[in-house]
Formats: structure tokens, C-alpha cells, sequence
């Protein structure tokens, strides 16, 4: 498998050149990379170490320790169902077993036909919709014990395309690209970078006099 795509490098690049320091761009750059796959590749980590600069090595650290980016192959959809507390109290675990039920795996495991992986996921900040759950990061509910057949619904109108315009495939997280580059000019924000660190430096220092008294 190769690595990104030759549109997807190339608007990789223009990303690059949004920030005063390549590095900066290695998240966006997994993110897009998540989006061209539906999960970070070998092959596609590599490239995003060439065009930051950096050790594949840190890369592939980077993707193992965020939620949102994966290093192993998902479904094409991802289902994350909310546990924490509001949603537990609602019946979040109900869904949760209703889920593995429906889908035939559990949390972390994927459905044969490469659809759908399922996880058990920690507060998604939809409380006003518990028991939640979430489709590639598009959140839906109430799914409360007694009415989980809208959850059965949700997941019929993900396979079958229905819902193809408000939830995209997994690794999508924006359908709008940012086209313009950086505006500023680098020497501009690397001067203003400066005069805001020696500003913080005097402050710490005015702040270090007041707490000893001014006795320094």
C-alpha cells in the first residue's frame, strides 16, 4: 500500500505551509492520512514524517496515543457508545449490550463485513441526548432501554447509505478544505513570538519580586 494519494500530499503540503514550524502540521496531516484510508497506514505514516521533518517512529507514537487516530485497520464506520455517568444512568450499558448483541463483537472488534466497529467510549459531551452513541464522531440518541430500535434503525441507515451526507466515512472529520496559506509573513510571526516570550519572562520575574517581597 502506497502512501497518501497524489491530490492528498499535495493539499498535505498546503497544510504544511499554514504553519511557521513543519512539525506543527503533524496532527492535521494524520487526520488527513485517516481520511484517505479510514486508518493511518505504515506506508502513509512514513510520508507524513518526510514532509514534517520528523522520525516515523514519532508518528507512529503520536497515532497510538490519541483516541481519534488509528494505527490498525477499522469499519467503516465507528460506534462509539458512551458510558459515563449521565448516559450510564440512562441506560448506557443497556446500549451498550444491545449493541454487541446487534453487531456480533465486542468493544474494539469490528463486524465481518468491515462496516462497523464498536467501542465503549467515555463522555462525548451529549448528555442532553443520553444514552448516546456515535457514528464517526456525528452523535445520535436518546437510545433508552424499551425504544432501542432507533439504535437498530441508525445502524440499517449507515449500511445502506442513508445517512452518506451527515456522517462520512470513518477518518473524515471536515469535508471543507482550507485552501490559503500562511498570510503572515514567517519573520513577522517569529519577531512577535519573541517579544511575547520576553513579555512572559517579566512577568514571571515581576511576579517572583512580589511574592518574596521585593527582597531579591
Amino acid at each position: 500500500m502506497a502512501g497518501l494519494d497524489k491530490d492528498v500530499a499535495a493539499h498535505a503540503r498546503r497544510i504544511v505551509s499554514l504553519y511557521p514550524e513543519k512539525r506543527s502540521a503533524l496532527i492535521p496531516l494524520c487526520h488527513l492520512a485517516q481520511a484517505q484510508d479510514g486508518w493511518l497506514t505504515p506506508e502513509a505514516m512514513e510520508h507524513i514524517a518526510e514532509l514534517v521533518g520528523v522520525d516515523p517512529a514519532e508518528v507512529a507514537g503520536t497515532a497510538s496515543f490519541y483516541d481519534m487516530l488509528h494505527d490498525k485497520p477499522v469499519g467503516r464506520y465507528l460506534i462509539g457508545i458512551c458510558t459515563n455517568i449521565a448516559c450510564l444512568l440512562e441506560g448506557g450499558l443497556e446500549l451498550l449490550q444491545h449493541a454487541e448483541e446487534r453487531l456480533g463483537v465486542a468493544p474494539g472488534g469490528t463486524t465481518e463485513d468491515g462496516m462497523f466497529t464498536l467501542e465503549e467510549v467515555e463522555c462525548v459531551g451529549a448528555c442532553d441526548r443520553a444514552p448516546c452513541a456515535a457514528a464517526n464522531w456525528r452523535y445520535f440518541g436518546p437510545f433508552r432501554p424499551g425504544s432501542l430500535e432507533s439504535f437498530d434503525e441508525l445502524l440499517a441507515n449507515l449500511a445502506s447509505g442513508a445517512l452518506d451526507e451527515e456522517v462520512p466515512t470513518h477518518g473524515v472529520l471536515s469535508r471543507t478544505r482550507r485552501q490559503r496559506g500562511l498570510e503572515v509573513p514567517l519573520d513577522q510571526v517569529r519577531s512577535q513570538r519573541v517579544a511575547e516570550d520576553a513579555a512572559r519572562r517579566r512577568r514571571q520575574e515581576a511576579s517572583a519580586d512580589q511574592g518574596d517581597g521585593g527582597k531579591s
